[in-house]
């Protein structure tokens, strides 16, 4: 098996598979609630294993952080490829349109939410401070937008967590129509 163009060892693909499973599992119960046996049936490896790999589940939970924040930021790639020219409003727009379509599979929506129930442990805490570095910096290069623009993205992406997890796209009544106005969302799963 492969992983742009380099053979991954088995050790590379059982990683893969454990912070794929990760992902899952924490998305479930968060990080209090997910013990290592679980994902490590969830992946098809023995706990010891999973050990082995991540010595610690403070450092899974990191790891599989780590990894949602990469997918986000691919995601925030693809949407901003959807625009043929600068336009900074525009670029964000994709982003934030392909960071909706990644979310609709609420797993590393509900890693983040986890993550931050789980923010009095520092090195979660880091990997949080971490990842939303990463998309902010991400998104204010490649967009090229302002300081006020950017946040007003970041903003509204945690606008969209809060719909995505509450389900609030269709509920009738004025406040939920305040809050989901003009804001796109795939139906959530």
């Amino acid at each position: 098996m492969s992983k742009r163009g380099i053979l991954l060892s088995t050790s590379d693909i059982r990683r893969d598979a454990v912070l794929d499973a990760a992902i899952v599992e924490f998305a479930k119960s968060g990080y209090h609630g997910t013990p290592i046996n679980t994902v490590a049936v969830a992946a098809g490896i023995s706990p010891a294993y999973v050990f082995k790999l991540f010595p610690s589940k403070v450092e899974l939970f990191v790891a599989t952080l780590d990894r949602c924040f990469e997918r986000v930021e691919q995601s925030l790639a693809t949407g901003a490829a959807r625009v043929p020219d600068a336009d900074p409003e525009r670029v964000l727009h994709e982003m934030g349109g392909a960071y909706a379509e990644l979310i609709a599979d609420k797993s590393l929506l509900m890693l983040q939410v986890h993550a931050l129930s789980a923010a009095d442990v520092p090195d979660i805490a880091g990997a949080v401070r971490a990842g939303l570095q990463r998309v902010t910096d991400y998104a204010k290069t490649r967009s090229g937008a302002t300081d006020a623009q950017v946040q007003h993205f970041m903003a509204f992406g945690q606008l969209c967590h809060l719909i995505t997890t509450l389900g609030l796209d269709g509920i009738d009544g004025g406040w939920a129509a305040i809050l989901t106005a003009g804001i796109r969302h795939p139906n959530a799963h």
